[in-house]
C-alpha cells in the first residue's frame, strides 16, 4: 500500500480544511515547493496535490506554484481541485502533471470523465468525496443525490486509473478513517482505490491494511503528517516490510 503524503494549497500556501470547511483553515508550510522537497526526501514516492482555490472557484489561480512544484520533483505528482474541463485537464497534464483527479465534473458530466480516461490512459483518477454516504461536489459545498456506490460502480468498467475516496466528515479530524465506508465502496469497484481522510495515526494506517485485498492501493496523509503524528519515513518502512503479524512491531508503532 503506497502512503502519499497531501499538499493542499490555499492562497499560495499549504492548509489543511477541517472535514471540507473553508472557514476552518490551519497553515503549515508558506512555501509548497520545499513542502513538496521535503516529502521527496523522506521517500514518498507520490505527491498528492489539491488546489482548494481551484476546487471553490475553478480558476487556476495556483497555476505557478503548481508548476514550481513538479518541475522541483523527480517523483509522480497527481493533482485535483477546479479541473473541470478537458482543456483545464490537458493543460495540467501537459506541464507534466502526472495524473490529474476529476471531482466535480466526474459527476457532473461522467462522459466526459470516461472520454478524457481513454484518450489519456493512466492519467485521470476520479476523487470521490462524500457525506454520509452521498457525493460532494464544488470544492465540498454542494452535496448530491448521487450515492458514492453508485458512483463507484458507474467507472468500474473504464480506463480511469484510479478512485481516491474522501469520508469528508473525517478529512482534518485525525480520528481515524472510515473503514464501512471505504471497504463498501472498495467492494463496489473494480479499479483501486486510494484512501482517505481522518489518518491520525500509524495504528489508522495499519487498520487499512486488510482492506489490500479488497483493492485499497494507498493511503493518503496530510495532518498527521504535519503535525508529527505520523513519521513519513518510519510510516513508509513499515508497509514496505508489511510485517504487521509480528505483535511486536505493531505494538512498537501504536506506543
Amino acid at each position: 500500500m503506497e502512503i502519499i503524503p497531501a499538499i493542499d494549497l490555499l492562497g499560495g500556501k499549504c492548509v489543511r480544511l477541517f472535514q471540507g470547511d473553508y472557514s476552518k483553515v490551519t497553515e503549515f508550510e508558506s512555501d509548497p515547493v520545499q513542502q513538496a522537497l521535503i516529502w521527496q526526501r523522506m521517500g514518498a514516492s507520490r505527491l498528492h496535490l489539491v488546489d482548494l482555490d481551484g476546487a471553490k472557484t475553478g480558476k487556476p489561480v495556483n497555476n505557478e506554484t503548481i508548476k514550481s512544484i513538479r518541475k522541483s520533483l523527480s517523483i509522480p505528482m497527481q493533482i485535483g481541485g477546479g479541473i473541470r474541463s478537458v482543456k483545464r485537464a490537458e493543460e495540467l497534464i501537459e506541464i507534466g502533471v502526472d495524473q490529474v483527479i476529476l471531482g466535480t465534473i466526474a459527476i457532473e458530466n461522467q462522459a466526459m470523465a470516461i472520454d478524457l480516461s481513454n484518450k489519456h490512459p493512466d492519467k485521470i483518477i476520479i476523487g470521490i468525496d462524500a457525506k454520509d454516504g452521498k457525493v460532494v461536489t464544488r470544492g465540498w459545498l454542494k452535496k448530491s443525490e448521487t450515492s458514492a456506490n453508485e458512483l463507484v460502480q458507474s467507472f468500474s468498467n473504464t480506463k480511469i486509473s484510479r478512485l481516491i475516496c474522501t469520508d469528508i466528515s473525517k478529512d482534518g479530524t485525525l480520528e481515524g478513517p472510515n473503514l464501512n465506508f471505504l471497504r463498501e465502496v472498495a467492494s463496489e469497484s473494480k479499479v483501486p482505490i486510494i484512501a482517505s481522510g481522518g489518518i491520525g495515526s500509524i495504528g489508522d494506517i495499519i487498520s487499512l491494511i486488510p482492506l489490500e485485498q479488497c483493492g485499497i492501493c494507498g493511503v493518503i496523509v496530510g495532518r498527521a503528517l504535519y503535525e508529527g503524528k505520523i513519521n513519513l519515513e518510519e510510516a513508509i518502512e513499515m508497509m514496505a516490510n508489511h510485517d504487521i503479524q509480528d505483535v511486536n512491531f505493531k505494538n512498537d508503532f501504536y506506543a
